[in-house]
């Protein structure tokens, strides 16, 4: 393993070994150094960093390069308490900061290993004659292989296992694969599959994907950071596990959701995989099959709440700005309603955050409804709207979907948010359960008689819309899509919970109960349906 200054990889390879280019604000010659090699001419050591300590003690004291600017000239939107503006500007690169492998621990490494797709040109530059069998592959054939294996499976799990062990051998192929079928391998690493992965991530963990950081950590989250390899991150993606899709508390086993969703940051946003962070805070679970499962993986105690539980999420708030700067995009996911929209309140004014159940989601559903709205007409103030479930994913959606009407129209916000109703456990929120709502339910409490059952809300409210965000599955029924359909020609039915088991109804029943007339969506993908001679092929908000 040698080790390196700023060497370029051209075309993506490994070729650039050679060469050792010097990156300074100034020019500056450095010493020669001459690596260890045996008779045959090469290195002696092939997996060992060669240390230069004299080298660079040299350089550090006769190259102004190595001195750094006492003061930042990079300046951000809130004040530099923690000195996090140095993260974000252009650094003085330090000779031999980095190693390259070669050898069969290239082989190993999976941002640089490219199997059987190493050149014979490569194999000798690297020493990888006989590590690998004679053929070269390019990626298009490796593709075609990948998915000719994956699609022998018959288990969701088994192929979501695949992925993750091509992804921890082979980075640049996973990408490429799920890349190239997206709509194959989508449902494949995120939903629904990722949420069976998580119920039994114990049992199929194999090799960190991200950080795991419990109250153990409380006081050393700092250090944590610096744990993880890559250096220059953009993106955070965090949950603390309580509710994990519509699955509940899986606790630490949650990391299944933040590495999932990076996944998608890079094969969909683009964003490289080395500048991802999945991260799951472990504050204890209060699902008790976990607590008694041997597998387990987090810490096995009820989960804190309260100052032990602020404490550490703001030391974590903390350590991630001061260690990767003020510009890193933080993503909180799947955290339990008391805490989403506390967190984001708290956090909203002093840190880059956004919640993708609470902001996320609600502009994807809005998106959806103008689609829809093409199909049956008229505009968002036209229309009137029924949710079940009114946790951080319904109320995020309602009030985008009031925001943009307020827009549309030039109404109040007040006035365009009587549009909407919601149905919670408890029933249809109305005024007279104001002093016993949640913040967050109050601006949708109108006045209404109360109602407990979804289906007589529906027939008293007549929406053209409906609406679930519930997490429980099968809630509407054959009744309550009938009556949607009673006084809709075209009846809206989004059925958003996650993963499919948890979906409030599925395509089939949607498209058979509404005699076909439905526009149904849902949070997970669900097949073709056939109907009366006629293909229905649903969208996924």
């Amino acid at each position: 393993m040698f080790s390196l200054n700023g060497t370029n990889f051209p075309n993506d390879s490994l070729s650039g070994v050679s060469r050792c280019l010097i990156q300074s604000r100034k020019k500056v010659s450095f010493p020669m150094v001459v690596a260890s090699v045996s008779p045959n001419g090469r290195p002696a050591d092939r997996n060992v960093s060669v240390l230069m300590e004299n080298t660079l003690k040299e350089m550090k004291e006769n190259s102004p390069v190595i001195e750094k600017d006492s003061k930042s000239t990079v300046t951000g939107g809130v004040g530099d308490v923690y000195g996090e503006d140095s993260a974000t500007e252009d650094q003085t690169i330090t000779p031999w900061n980095f190693s390259v492998a070669s050898g069969y621990s290239l082989l190993r490494n999976p941002h640089y290993n490219k199997g059987l797709a190493f050149s014979e040109k490569e194999r000798d530059s690297h020493y990888l004659r006989g590590l690998l069998p004679p053929v070269v592959f390019n990626h298009e054939l490796q593709v075609k292989k990948l998915m000719n294996n994956l699609r022998q499976y018959d288990v969701p799990l088994q192929r979501y296992m695949a992925m993750m062990d091509l992804q921890e051998r082979n980075e640049r192929l996973f990408y490429k694969l799920l890349m190239e079928n997206v709509e194959e391998l989508l449902p494949v690493v995120y939903t629904p599959t990722v949420g069976e992965a998580c119920q039994k991530y114990g049992s199929i963990f194999r090799r960190p994907q991200g950080l795991f950081i419990s109250l153990k950590e409380k006081g050393k989250i700092l250090e944590v950071l610096k744990n993880w390899p890559e250096k220059k991150i953009q993106v955070i993606v965090v949950t603390d596990g309580e509710r994990i899709l519509g699955l509940g508390d899986l606790g630490c086993q949650g990391m299944g959701i933040p590495v999932g969703k990076l996944s998608l940051y890079t094969a969909l946003g683009g964003i490289r995989p080395s500048s991802c962070l999945p991260v799951t805070i472990d504050v204890g679970t209060n699902n008790e099959k976990l607590l008694k499962d041997e597998f387990y993986i987090g810490l096995r105690q009820r989960r804190a709440r309260g100052q032990e539980y602020a404490e550490l999420l703001d030391e974590f708030m903390s350590a991630v700005k001061q260690t990767y700067g003020e510009k890193v995009l933080i993503q909180f996911e799947d955290f339990a309603n008391h805490n989403a929209f506390d967190l984001l309140a708290k956090y909203g004014t002093s840190h880059l955050v956004f919640n993708d159940d609470i902001q996320g989601t609600a502009s994807v559903v809005l998106a959806g409804i103008m689609a829809a709205l093409n199909l049956v007409g008229g505009n968002l103030a036209q229309h009137k709207f029924l949710f079940l479930g009114a946790g951080e994913a319904g109320t995020g959606i309602a009030e985008l979907i009031a925001l943009e009407m307020s827009k549309q129209t030039g109404a109040p916000l007040e006035e365009t948010r009587k549009r909407t109703w919601m149905v919670d456990s408890k029933g249809l929120i109305v005024r007279s359960r104001m002093e016993s709502l949640q913040h967050f339910k109050r601006p949708w409490a109108h006045d209404h008689e109360p109602v407990k059952e979804l289906v007589n809300a529906v027939k008293l409210i007549k929406p053209t819309v409906l609406i679930g965000s519930s997490g429980t599955g099968k809630t509407f029924t054959k009744e309550v899509v009938q009556a949607m359909a009673t006084f809709n020609k075209k009846p809206v039915i989004f059925a958003l919970s996650n993963p499919t088991s948890q979906s409030e109804c599925t395509a089939e029943e949607a498209y058979t109960w509404s005699e076909g007339r439905a526009i149904f969506a849902s949070g997970s993908p669900f097949a073709p349906v056939e109907y009366k001679g006629k293909v229905f092929v649903s969208g996924q908000v």
